[in-house]
């Protein structure tokens, strides 16, 4: 259920920069479609991994291990990020801006 959390979590940003047509960085391509495909198969994943984990076989465990998951992930993506400093060019809106 760790795995779970961490895809489901790393999904939202790359599906939603991809549905709003925004770009984020990522390995293969910086572009919207990237991103959509990217997010989704992280979907794909997390949903694949939960059929298999038996999550209602540990309930409180399965809640755990998805919850911390989801933390490091989140944790990740307002830290370092995959590519660094967090306050780089990507940021779309002027008030994300940093001088």
């Amino acid at each position: 259920m760790f795995v779970v959390g961490l895809f489901g979590a790393n999904g939202v940003p790359h599906f939603v920069r991809g549905i709003t047509k925004s770009s984020y960085p990522m390995i293969f391509s910086n572009r919207p479609v990237a991103n959509l495909l990217a997010g989704w198969g992280s979907f794909l994943v997390a949903g694949l991994v939960w059929m298999t984990a038996r999550p209602d076989s540990h309930p409180f465990s399965a809640f755990i291990g998805c919850a911390v998951g989801v933390l490091l992930a989140g944790l990740f993506r307002a830290g370092p990020g995959a590519f660094g400093d967090s306050r780089s060019d990507h940021a779309t809106t002027p008030h994300d801006r940093r001088g």
